[in-house]
C-alpha cells in the first residue's frame, strides 16, 4: 500500500512539473492545460505503475 501512495505522490509531482514546464500554453488541452487535472492524472498513473511494479 505504501508503494502505491509513494507512486501517486511522485506521479503528482511529475504531473505538476509537466504542466508547469511543458504543458499546453493556450489552455485548450484537456489534461495539460489545467494544473489540477494534470496533477491528478499523473498521480493516478504513478499509483498504477507502482502497483504493477509491486
Amino acid at each position: 500500500m505504501i508503494a502505491i501512495i509513494i507512486g501517486a505522490v511522485v506521479g503528482g509531482i511529475v504531473g505538476f512539473l509537466y504542466y508547469r514546464f511543458i504543458g499546453c500554453r493556450s489552455g485548450t488541452c484537456i489534461i495539460t492545460g489545467n494544473p489540477y487535472i494534470s496533477t491528478i492524472y499523473w498521480a493516478v498513473l504513478g499509483g498504477l505503475v507502482a502497483n504493477l511494479l509491486k
